[in-house]
């Protein structure tokens, strides 16, 4: 890659972050712009836009180090719960097209909601075949 990507200069340690946990295969640093107190971001080093582009012998690697450092800002920050999650595509938020995962520490009146308030379409009778053809 020529002109790395963001996510990739901070993996390759090119780029000063507050780091929270990191690994030989992910970083996990405080987000530049948090939407809550602690709000990270976890990155496996290897550039891959997607989850389903990331090779399958690193996606362990992203969520272990996800873990390590959710149980530290647990521990510091003593939130009430944990928004975890990825935006994958840019419809769906994604800022920087490097996957990355969120761990967003919720707090009682912090004014968040839920996962399941993200979106609002549930699938209709022109999903229906497409919708079995992912379980059979």
């Amino acid at each position: 890659m020529s002109d790395p990507c963001l996510f990739c200069r901070v993996g390759a340690g090119e780029l000063d972050v507050a780091t929270v946990a990191a690994s030989d295969a992910a970083v996990a640093f405080l987000d530049l712009h948090p939407h809550a107190p602690g709000h990270t971001l976890v990155i496996p080093r290897v550039h891959a836009a997607t989850l389903a582009e990331l090779p399958r012998d690193q996606v362990g690697p992203l969520f272990e180090l996800a873990q390590e450092a959710a149980r530290k800002l647990e521990e510091v920050l003593q939130p009430d719960g944990m928004t975890i999650g990825i935006n994958q595509g840019v419809v769906a938020g994604q800022g920087i097209d490097h996957v990355h995962v969120h761990l967003m520490p919720r707090f009682k009146g912090d004014g968040g909601s839920n996962i399941h308030a993200v979106v609002k379409n549930p699938p209709n009778g022109s999903h229906k075949d497409q919708l079995a053809s992912l379980t059979s």
